[in-house]
């Protein structure tokens, strides 16, 4: 998978759930779960409900996304 093939879309946090996931619903107003990005958790960034982030997805799963950035 090449860096083409990335998606990459804004939502807003809605719910936190275990182990560094979090419920997001998108623009599009659809609901994924993502995780924290590698660099987010090693900078310790945190987030809290209602956080606008950037979420990465790939074509072949829609459902679930990975945080890149926080706003």
């Amino acid at each position: 998978m090449s860096k083409q093939d990335i998606i990459e879309i804004s939502g807003v946090v809605e719910e936190l759930l275990p182990a560094g996931t979090f419920k997001v619903a998108l623009e599009s107003g659809q609901m994924i779960i993502a995780h924290l990005a590698g660099k987010m958790r090693l900078n310790k960034i945190r987030l809290a409900v209602a956080d606008r982030v950037k979420v990465e997805m790939t074509p072949y799963d829609l459902t679930k996304g990975r945080i890149t950035f926080r706003y």
